[in-house]
């Protein structure tokens, strides 16, 4: 249902949703939101009343942050990573699972959460995004106070990023299982729900007798979002509606999440819960284990892949110009209605592994977003460039339905079909023009003899 001004009032003005937003507002950035923009950053929610009161001038919904601050109103798009860094006092992982079909969602969340409880830990959360996923939340109080020589409020977003990974990769097989359980082993409901090619979606692993047995690969449309997981980046609090559903963010009992509905989230029927997302009661330390273990995860991965290279190697001394980027590329540098985020996460990476150093990406993107019909806010680029480091990642493959292929970029030419990553076309032509060069150098050496 359409969110007018009529809905948001009702809602907005019980005394009960408006003590659940002010207190999950406690020294966290809060974000508004009125209709299709945000309001001014920072922001503070301290009275109940100022819930209201932003309802009647537009607000549609609230977000907060991630990180918890000392001063939340000190915080600046232009302070540098170690003013930030002295700012932050806390920060609370959130998990945001994310899929166009919501019984997918779900199934991940309850994995989630299992594996989450399998880590020894016991103060999570839970609550309905409001729309087709779920947040799932560890607060701070719950992780240990320092690693080694590091505080772990200095860890953000790094610590978090890793721990997403870690999760992500020790529920996928299941998750594939599950999801091919609930449509009764049938690819094709799967394809037609997700949208996705057949390709794109099942791989083959042999069996003990050698046959090839077709497999779900969930990562083409469903994923745990590490790439939002960013300094400052805001997520919908808690009772906070949804402007396209309608529907409330509503925290639940984490024990049963495969028993909610969305239906459950209707402002005209939902009751405060008892379930607080992100309670600061905890029990002791309990996901200091998982932390551990995520953090040794990411070391591990980086060893074994190490060796392995994803694009051909070539030696690049200067940052490789537009002439020689893929068609999705082009197609995102004219400006891209949906998908900014996405699209900046594909730029930054391509570009760091074509010779461009960090401010010279940060420089390129603050120009592309003017192009944008919706610019996004300079500080959310400002934030990505937080942690970001040139050359360290790869963008997503082009078979990956999520980012070129599901912002509309992807308009394959003929060298598309040889290349697995936006690189290697970038990499492939550039070859291509050194060697011409090489032999036009000859040519005219021979000439002057």
């Amino acid at each position: 249902m359409p969110l007018d001004k009529s809905v948001t009032l009702k809602f907005y003005k019980r005394r009960d949703v408006q003590d659940a937003i002010v207190e999950h507002a406690i020294d966290k950035e809060i974000g508004v939101r009125y209709g299709d923009g945000f309001g001014k950053r920072p922001d503070i929610i301290k009275y109940p009343r100022e819930v209201l009161e932003l309802t009647l001038r537009g607000t549609t919904s609230f977000h907060s942050s991630e990180e918890r601050w000392s001063n939340p109103l000190a915080i600046s798009s232009n302070l540098s990573r170690e003013d930030l860094t002295k700012l932050r006092i806390a920060w609370d992982l959130v998990l945001d699972i994310d899929c166009a079909v919501f019984e997918y969602s779900r199934i991940c969340a309850y994995l989630v959460i299992e594996f989450l409880k399998y880590c020894g830990v016991k103060d999570h959360s839970v609550k309905f995004s409001g729309n087709k996923g779920f947040h799932i939340g560890v607060p701070f109080e719950a992780f240990p106070k320092q690693v080694g020589n590091q505080k772990t409020r200095e860890m953000f977003p790094d610590a978090a990023r890793k721990i997403a990974a870690y999760v992500t990769e020790n529920i996928k097989e299941e998750l594939a299982r599950k999801i091919m359980e609930f449509e009764n082993g049938n690819f094709n409901a799967i394809r037609e729900k997700t949208n996705s090619e057949k390709n794109d979606i099942i791989y083959y692993k042999k069996d003990k007798m050698g046959t090839p047995i077709p497999m779900l690969k969930v990562d083409p449309f469903l994923e745990i979002d590490t790439i939002l997981i960013a300094s400052r980046h805001l997520y919908r609090m808690p009772y906070s509606l949804h402007e396209k559903s309608g529907l409330a963010s509503l925290p639940f009992d984490p024990e049963k999440v495969l028993q909610f509905e969305k239906t459950m989230a209707h402002p005209d029927t939902i009751k405060v819960s008892s379930h607080k997302f992100l309670d600061r009661e905890v029990s002791g330390e309990s996901a200091q284990r998982l932390l551990a273990q995520a953090l040794d995860f990411e070391v591990k991965i980086t060893e074994d892949r190490e060796p392995e290279k994803k694009y051909e190697e070539v030696e690049i001394t200067s940052p490789i110009t537009e002439e020689f980027f893929p068609p999705c590329v082009k197609n995102i540098l004219s400006g891209v209605a949906d998908g900014k985020k996405r699209a900046i996460f594909i730029l930054s990476n391509f570009l760091g592994k074509i010779g461009w150093n960090k401010d010279e990406i940060a420089a390129f993107l603050k120009e592309w977003n003017k192009k944008n019909p919706e610019p996004l806010r300079e500080v959310y680029i400002k934030g990505q460039m937080y942690s970001f480091k040139a050359g360290e990642k790869l963008p997503p493959n082009c078979d990956n339905e999520g980012y070129a292929k599901g912002i509309g970029v992807c308009q394959p030419d003929h060298l598309c079909s040889r290349i697995k990553n936006p690189v290697n076309y970038t990499l492939l032509k550039w070859k291509r023009h050194l060697r011409m060069k090489e032999e036009e150098e000859g040519k005219e050496k021979k000439e002057e003899n």
